[in-house]
């Protein structure tokens, strides 16, 4: 599988709007700018695993949980086994 910045961006954006909070409110409680998270959700910007981490605990999961629904939004390499 590639990395691909986008599927982290509509999983954050996607589970944001979900659960009804704006971008204001999700970056308050993750403890970082409104322009970063703004820049993450646009892919504009790779978050680090700390951000990541604050912005999952702002959405009330597991990072894990957040990785996982990002890897279903990544295509597989073509030479990966199915």
């Amino acid at each position: 599988m590639q990395y691909d910045a986008s599927a982290f961006a509509i999983t954050i954006r996607t589970i944001r709007k979900e659960r009804g909070l704006t971008q204001e409110v999700l970056s308050g409680l993750a403890g970082i700018a409104r322009s970063h998270l703004s820049m993450i959700e646009t892919g504009d910007k790779v978050a680090s695993v700390e951000t990541l981490w604050k912005i999952a605990n702002a959405l009330d999961m597991r990072l894990s949980a957040l990785v996982q629904q990002a890897e279903n939004r990544m295509r597989p390499c073509e030479n990966e086994p199915k």
